[in-house]
């Protein structure tokens, strides 16, 4: 959830180097700092950049964010915004409550407010405060505003959506998070992310300015590792002082505290012209840009609700070409593109007038083909469920299995002291100097082909281009020798082991969705169940959207394991009441089971564009 511009201030010659420069005076821009009061009297330093030589009368636009307004570069320096810029605007940065030189108290993804109270505050009655404020104390301006933001600015822009001031017209949240348990930042399927939820809550709550945890060592699987069960987090480190870690905590189900917080339960119908904006490859919150479009398309009675998806990591249309990601090349600047093309002209034509207002209902890059593509709904209505079905001898194939071997499973043995790396060590910290997290989802999986406790199915070579354009879902049939189980399902591309047209890429085997589910949560997220030893369940794993071709030559590829560490806590794979207060003597290896009979047939369900 973090914004990718700050990330780098995470360095302090950078950041030092970054302010040197942002302090310096724009020519286009006359830079104003203020403190906006709200309507309980706290103060938040806002940032307003307002072009200089105006000839005509310009709307507002806003990003408020947690990560320091005043790190942001004048707009005509900013490539977020540069496109805009040249076309005219008022840009407004604001640090929200309790963060930097804002006054009050911060709460991570505020709840909303209980309207009865005339007094309450959230983010959305801050944003009203702050457009109310500027209407009537910034002149030459037209009347309108947008907001815009990524990550936490993207919530932030959602909140502003959700009750808005009648000036705000048009916003694109982008990787917004919209729920914490199910799939974004903090849980994915009730999985606890560790290393993301232990280091954000750190950076974001230990000071009011962003600072990084001091583990002292380059691999932080070993860190992890060592630290043992969660229940010595607030023992040896935190000391209960952190909100955000004794939420989770306190808070090991789908109970209210998620729901209310998530941002389905807190949307309507869009009241604002809206366009959210997600990445293929978003290490962070890939789930929630596409829960928020596919919440609020359930109320869009008046087309005002419109989605965006790219070939990006988290954030990465901010200011990349966007040509690569990793070592994937995609042979056209698709940050550009959308900067340029998508979000210029979105605005211009809602705040400005310019344009047709000619946008397609979604926009998404495919990947495989390389090319940008259209559609009047999302996901497409005229997509072909198929089955891709798990065979013995490691096979992947469209067809049924049925009862052809005595052998209808196969099997690792999961150790929780031996958790598999979620990418090649060593791991870095998240945000530290160095770190590969950016790109992580792109990396070749061959590094865990080896490893007996990763099962891997693989078709035959492709005879012709296999389109898959929706929504992706594992349905395992599975056992554990535990009462407890986590499964990893990675869907893969494998490269030809012969490719002349980038020799680097012969073989890779390129994750191109993925997922966690937690067992005991097979039921139920608000009330989680023990498994039953050695009896086989079926697991319905969300693997989200794609718009990605295999190509003829190519193989499709399934991996499934147990753990994937540390970007996920380990299961003690023994069923426990809350996992953040099991001990050490709780974790156990066990034997898991992935069944391929007639009767209960693992497969991935895709959604297939036949020609």
């Amino acid at each position: 959830m973090r914004h990718p511009v700050i990330r780098a201030l995470l360095a302090l010659f950078f950041f030092l180097s970054l302010q040197k420069n942002f302090a310096q005076q724009s020519k286009t821009y006359t830079r104003r700092d203020v403190m906006i009061s709200m309507r309980d009297s706290i103060k938040l330093h806002t940032v307003i950049y307002i072009p200089k030589n105006q000839a005509e009368a310009l709307p507002f636009l806003m990003t408020r964010t947690p990560y320091g307004a005043g790190n942001y570069p004048s707009p005509e320096k900013f490539e977020y915004v540069k496109d805009l810029a040249a076309d005219g605007y008022i840009f407004v940065f604001q640090d929200i409550r309790g963060r930097y030189l804002s006054e009050g108290t911060f709460e991570m993804q505020r709840f909303n407010r209980n309207k009865n109270d005339p007094k309450a505050i959230d983010e959305s009655t801050d944003t009203y405060d702050s457009f109310d404020w500027l209407l009537k104390n910034i002149s030459n301006n037209n009347g309108k505003a947008g907001m815009l933001g990524i990550s936490y600015g993207g919530w932030t822009t959602v909140m502003g959506a959700i009750d808005p001031h009648p000036a705000l017209v048009a916003v694109s949240e982008q990787a917004t998070p919209s729920d914490m348990f199910l799939g974004d930042d903090f849980h994915h399927n009730g999985a606890f992310r560790l290393s993301y939820g232990f280091e954000y809550a750190f950076m974001e709550e230990a000071t009011k300015t962003d600072s990084l945890f001091p583990f002292g060592e380059k691999d932080t699987y070993n860190w992890y590792l060592r630290l043992g069960p969660l229940s010595n987090v607030n023992k040896k480190y935190f000391f209960n002082k952190l909100p955000s870690w004794n939420n989770f905590v306190a808070h090991p189900n789908y109970d209210d505290f998620w729901k209310k917080q998530s941002t389905p339960y807190r949307l309507d119908s869009p009241r604002v012209y809206i366009m959210n904006v997600a990445g293929w490859w978003d290490q962070e919150d890939f789930y929630g840009p596409q829960k928020a479009y596919e919440k609020w398309e359930q109320k869009d009675g008046h087309h005002k609700n419109y989605i965006v998806i790219g070939p990006w990591n988290h954030g990465g249309w901010e200011g990349m070409k966007g040509d690569k990601l990793g070592n994937i090349d995609f042979s056209t600047p698709t940050g550009d593109t959308f900067r340029k093309d998508i979000q210029a002209k979105w605005f211009a034509y809602y705040l400005k007038g310019k344009g047709n207002g000619n946008f397609a209902e979604a926009i998404t890059f495919q990947t495989g083909s390389n090319t940008w593509k259209t559609y009047d709904s999302w996901p497409p209505k005229n997509a072909v469920k198929k089955n891709l079905y798990f065979h013995g001898n490691g096979k992947l194939s469209f067809e049924k299995p049925g009862n052809e071997s005595s052998v209808i499973y196969d099997s690792y043995i999961s150790d929780p002291a031996n958790p598999v790396p979620y990418r090649t060590r060593p791991i870095e910290e998240t945000y530290g100097p160095g770190s590969r997290w950016y790109t992580w989802l792109t990396e070749d999986q061959r590094f865990v082909q080896k490893r007996a406790d990763v099962l891997s199915w693989q078709t035959e070579t492709l005879m012709e281009d296999v389109t898959v354009t929706g929504n992706i879902f594992a349905k395992l049939f599975a056992a554990t020798t535990g009462s407890d189980a986590d499964w990893v399902v990675k869907l893969i591309d494998v490269y030809p082991d012969d490719y002349p047209k980038e020799p680097k890429m012969a073989g890779y085997e390129l994750m191109v969705a993925n997922d966690v589910f937690r067992g005991r949560f097979r039921k139920s997220f608000e009330t989680p169940e023990a498994i039953t030893p050695d009896k086989v369940e079926e697991y319905t794993i969300d693997l989200h959207s794609l718009n990605h071709v295999f190509k003829k030559g190519h193989k499709i590829m399934v991996q499934v394991q147990s753990t994937w560490f540390p970007i996920i806590d380990r299961n003690p794979q023994k069923f426990v009441q809350n996992i953040f207060e099991a001990t050490e003597s709780d974790f156990q290896t066990a034997t898991q089971k992935i069944y391929r009979s007639a009767d209960a047939p693992s497969h991935i369900e895709l959604s297939v564009m036949e020609k």
